[in-house]
């Protein structure tokens, strides 16, 4: 399969939003999408950018049935470890079902990690859905671990109404 992988620009933020909804309705919670091609268009593309992002694309005699040459995608930020440092965060790592198996999803999140070590970033962290077994085999075979387990951390979020209240003083 013919197919590149390259820096997202704000021209992709209307695949990318496309491909967003694709990924929650998979993960089964497309309602909880609030994020529009706008927001991604000035959070990633800005003077000081929230996110950074990385296409999948293949060539057009490739495309989809609906015409889409973007197929995939990654979102990832740079974070910090008061133990460790330098860390990126992959918060997005999505293939179109029918180029999956193709290597596509192993290109994109191996460019997430040369794009951190190329950082300074000394390690790689995301999230998984427990039941997909899919991905779970997937990162393992990476030599990703699972940290639930053997460090016991939880992923906790605050948002709404309780975190309007914990931003009071």
């Amino acid at each position: 399969m013919d197919y590149s992988i390259r820096a997202a620009n704000v021209e992709d933020c209307k695949d990318i939003a496309r491909m967003i909804l694709e990924l929650s309705e998979h993960e089964k919670v497309s309602e909880q999408v609030k994020v529009t091609q706008r927001d991604l268009e000035q959070d990633g593309f800005s003077k000081n950018p929230f996110f950074h992002g990385i296409v999948a694309e293949v060539p057009e005699q490739h495309k989809t049935k609906d015409g889409h040459t973007k197929i995939g995608y990654a979102l990832y930020y740079y974070s910090y470890s008061s133990w460790s440092g330098r860390a990126v965060y992959m918060e997005d790592l999505y293939v179109m079902p029918e180029f999956r198996g193709k290597g596509i999803g192993k290109a994109l999140m191996s460019k997430v990690a040369q794009l951190g070590l190329a950082a300074g970033c000394n390690q790689l962290n995301f999230t998984v859905l427990d039941w997909n077994k899919q991905s779970l085999d997937f990162y393992f075979s990476q030599g990703s671990v699972d940290i639930t387990a053997s460090m016991g951390y939880h992923c906790m979020r605050c948002e709404g109404e309780a975190l309007e209240h914990l931003a009071q003083p």
